[in-house]
């Protein structure tokens, strides 16, 4: 339970206000303007011109010092376009939990913890019931799935996703994106220019909140798809606590992601430096990783194009067999069944988990067991707790110190 904020006279109120304005604008002026020439948005290339770029880099490391070194600039790149190079101090969690709800073999208690002072990132904790020990941690980030009644996290698909890794023995961290659900009805906006920067440090920050929790810090993964997939293997370049990547339908020689939390910072290219998301995604190696890759994408090339270069990437850091690839050709966009089918067995193999808790001998799905919840049920901030009175309610509040 949060205590409630006593009232504070007008005049404090008035001044309170005007100090936060100034603030805004402080922040709002030292904010260093893109350049939008260096930006890769969208179908930034041909997937002619992708394929030619991976052939021409691979030329360029031929054995694992080369790629090391390449790997190197690449991070720094990504950390310096996000100005995560100079990274905000880490305060403390300050995790607010609510009720704990038991379901079939898995509980679910909605959670926000402070990624920076005042930014609450809200989600939900899925957790095996009656579980002991040491259990694997699973970052889920989400897409852009934005419709009513079809939100990021809230959506059927992920929820049986959530629960179901959790009754294979996980704990599972799933998350706002900025300005997405919960966090939009805050207050945050998601196209907003330091949408990037935010949200991979709200993933790191989740790293650090399963780590507290008390997960195996030897078994930290992420998974998301679309968006959540440039986040997963964002992430997974950044931070090496994470042990296994399964970033589904994104990973394209010559799509960069068309949002600005994917594409809106300066991470791909500078002066004298290009890269693309294929070479991002290689910065988990020699660590497990998965693609999941569709027909009716941008991925659709991921058996010809990409995966062979992150094979070759996985080669030289002498673990070609810890990269894999399914393809599925008649699939679309996004985290469905047959994907849902391609992954759990991934993640029990490398995580340890018990597969038969969520696919049957046969190999289809075993999800019957999950109870999918209404979005105002998977909110934090509603009922008995309310949003903290130090809580920043938009992304021009953030002060990175």
């Amino acid at each position: 339970m949060i205590a409630k904020s006593h009232h504070q006279p007008f005049y404090l109120t008035v001044l309170t206000c005007l100090m936060f304005a100034a603030m805004s604008s402080s922040l709002h002026a030292q904010r260093k303007p893109v350049d939008q020439t260096m930006l890769c948005v969208g179908n930034h290339w041909t997937e002619e011109e992708g394929a030619a770029f991976l052939l021409k880099m691979k030329q360029t490391y031929l054995n694992k010092e080369a790629w090391e070194k390449r790997a190197n600039a690449i991070r720094r790149q990504i950390l310096k376009g996000t100005g995560l190079d100079k990274a905000p101090k880490k305060n403390p969690l300050n995790a607010i939990f609510g009720e704990k709800r038991q379901f079939d073999g898995y509980t679910v208690q909605n959670v926000a913890f402070e990624s920076l002072p005042g930014v609450f990132v809200t989600g939900s904790l899925y957790q095996p019931s009656g579980a002991t020990g040491s259990l694997p941690g699973i970052l889920s980030p989400h897409g852009h799935w934005g419709q009513p009644g079809d939100v990021g996290r809230y959506r059927a698909d992920a929820q049986k996703r959530f629960a179901s890794m959790a009754r294979m023995g996980a704990m599972v961290w799933a998350y706002d994106a900025v300005g997405y659900a919960e966090m939009e009805e805050i207050g945050w906006e998601h196209k907003h220019p330091d949408a990037l920067k935010q949200q991979l440090w709200n993933s790191i920050r989740g790293v650090d909140f399963l780590l507290e929790l008390g997960a195996d810090p030897e078994r930290i993964a992420v998974t998301g798809a679309s968006g959540g997939g440039t986040q997963s293997f964002l992430l997974a370049a950044v931070d090496d606590r994470v042990s296994v990547s399964v970033p589904v339908v994104m990973v394209s020689a010559h799509f960069f992601g068309g949002c600005v939390c994917e594409s809106g910072m300066q991470i791909h290219r500078a002066k004298n430096f290009q890269t693309n998301n294929v070479e991002i995604a290689g910065l988990a190696a020699p660590r497990p990783m998965l693609l999941v890759s569709v027909g009716g994408d941008w991925t659709k090339n991921n058996p010809e194009v990409e995966y062979p270069h992150l094979q070759h990437i996985y080669s030289l850091m002498g673990s070609t067999t810890s990269v894999e690839n399914v393809h599925i050709p008649e699939d679309q966009h996004g985290y469905d069944e047959k994907k849902r089918q391609a992954v759990y067995p991934f993640l029990a193999k490398h995580l340890g988990l018990d597969l038969s808790k969520a696919l049957h001998a046969d190999g289809t799905l075993n999800e019957s067991a999950v109870t999918l919840e209404d979005q105002q049920d998977l909110y934090v901030f509603s009922g008995e707790i309310s949003f903290p009175p130090n809580g920043i309610k938009h992304n021009d509040g953030v002060v990175w110190k």
